[in-house]
């Protein structure tokens, strides 16, 4: 029997990458490290391509925190705030972090696509797609609060 601190490390390779994630309209996740593709219990990544002139449906990643890596093109990241429209403008090498059950929309106002690199506090790709920025999002209650 194999200790825990003998297991092998796993290697996925950028043509291994899958899309069998939840998707968004106006995206293409691809899935490389996850529950599924390598048996990971805490962290899931991959990377998202959105096309010229195109922008994701309003959505969320319920209970994970989300981190993200801009690898290519200027793809924007908006957020509401009160009543107000925030809109993030990035370039390759920013970082933007999107807490658990925040609602948000990637979009790409651009004519070169746009890849991001996602990194998630959970084994699997969670999203929940919603109807606007300010839908009403349930989140269960904390221990202890």
């Amino acid at each position: 029997m194999t200790d825990a601190w003998h297991q092998p490390l796993r290697h996925i390779r950028g043509a291994e990458l899958t899309g069998d994630t939840s998707q968004t309209t106006g995206m293409t996740r691809l899935e490389a490290v996850s529950g599924k593709t390598v048996g990971s219990s805490k962290i899931w990544m991959g990377e998202t391509h959105v096309g010229p002139g195109t922008n994701s449906g309003d959505h969320h990643h319920g209970e994970a925190e989300t981190a993200i890596y801009v690898r290519s093109g200027h793809p924007v990241f908006v957020f509401a705030d009160g009543d107000a429209e925030i809109r993030l403008e990035t370039e390759p090498g920013d970082y933007i972090f999107v807490p658990p059950y925040v609602p948000h929309r990637e979009e790409n106002p651009a004519d070169e696509p746009a890849v991001v690199i996602i990194s998630r506090s959970s084994q699997e790709g969670i999203v929940v797609n919603l109807p606007s920025l300010w839908a009403p999002v349930e989140v269960p209650p904390q221990p202890g609060a």
